[in-house]
């Protein structure tokens, strides 16, 4: 059955499961370890988990998932080779940090001057990625692989130098990684790629100028606000992207259609649930950042319109050699020129006409 009819039909399957699922309780449970790059908050603590009960309640205990923390089932960075080699069932991972291997999971995970976060999921559930998201992952990866939160947009920097032009940019220690190392080299930082847990002690001591990690919620606890006097906003680096969940293909096929289907719905409930908690954790967080000691600084318009231009002629370079690259960059460009309309019609959120707040 083709994956679009699969994804179509979700509600009819939700009604057909609660009726059909007296019959299945008896069928054999599975039992699921998954592997996770998270050694905490967020990620793990809320949308895991919460993917993790909505697979308990629409399968009815069919399959039954315990989430592993960070490095206990494998490499932390490594999650997809875990999930293929069976350590792990499932795994609940950035698909970015596959980028290594094949330069399409920036499309899929976010990168510079991408979508946002609202862009992800009318994309993603309307625009046809989430089917070809689960195709590229089992072609090119050998997992079964789809959508499973939404990552909000992040700070894009949190720095020692104040960064507001392309020239303020130029010769930045800047910790990256992926796609946005890339073109940050390009358009003149000095990129260095580290593990997480070194980046706040980098900062301090002055190892590094700069670095960028995530939204104003996840970088909170991370402290890197204390030890950087720079905020630096928006985050055109990552405007937003997705988190995935990922089966084993062996696993994967020992299920019912049924459940499989169920997996993919509690992956997409999940999806927007984490886009309800995540945007108001946001909210607050960057709120205390604005009360804080920091300074709050925005990009200029020249370096926002830069980021987009290298970022087009990268992505132009890695389709000309990339077949898949090209295919989901086609099918992402296509919905981003069919939505460039709704400023006509729609106020950009949080936009206040006239009066105070």
């Amino acid at each position: 059955m083709a994956l679009k009819n699969r994804y179509a039909r979700t509600a009819a399957i939700v009604t057909g499961s609660l009726l059909l699922s007296g019959g299945l309780a008896q069928a054999d449970q599975a039992e699921w370890r998954m592997a996770t790059p998270w050694s905490g908050g967020p990620w793990l603590e809320r949308d895991a988990q919460g993917f993790i009960e909505r697979v308990t309640q629409l399968t009815d205990g069919r399959v039954n998932i315990t989430a592993y923390p960070s490095g206990t089932l494998g490499s932390a960075l490594r999650v997809t080779d875990t999930v293929r080699s069976g350590a792990a069932q499932i795994g609940h991972n950035y698909v970015g940090y596959d980028y290594g291997r094949d330069p399409t999971t920036a499309l899929l995970a976010g990168h510079s001057a991408g979508m946002t976060p609202e862009e992800y999921m009318l994309w993603m559930y309307k625009g046809g990625a989430a089917e070809l998201y689960e195709e590229y992952r089992l072609e090119e990866f050998d997992v079964v692989a789809f959508p499973c939160a939404i990552l909000g947009t992040e700070i894009f920097l949190h720095s020692n130098k104040k960064v507001e032009t392309l020239e303020d940019f130029q010769g930045l220690r800047l910790r990256t990684s992926g796609s946005w190392a890339e073109v940050a080299s390009r358009l003149g930082a000095n990129t260095v790629v580290m593990p997480g847990g070194e980046v706040y002690s980098s900062l301090e001591r002055g190892v590094i100028d700069a670095a960028e990690w995530g939204s104003p919620e996840i970088n909170r606890p991370t402290g890197l606000q204390d030890v950087a006097q720079y905020v630096i906003v928006p985050g055109i680096h990552q405007s937003g992207g997705v988190l995935e969940c990922e089966v084993n293909q062996r696993a994967w096929d020992a299920l019912s259609e049924l459940d499989q289907d169920m997996l993919r719905l509690a992956g997409k409930l999940t999806v927007f649930e984490s886009w309800l908690n995540s945007s108001f954790a946001d909210l607050e967080a960057y709120q205390e950042l604005l009360d804080g000691p920091n300074e709050i600084v925005q990009l200029s318009d020249e370096f926002l319109a830069a980021v987009a231009e290298e970022t087009e002629k990268w992505e132009d370079e890695k389709a000309a050699e990339n077949e898949w690259f090209k295919r989901i960059l086609d099918s992402q460009r296509q919905f981003k020129n069919s939505i460039s309309v709704w400023p006509e019609y729609r106020l950009s959120i949080g936009e206040t006409l006239g009066g105070s707040r």
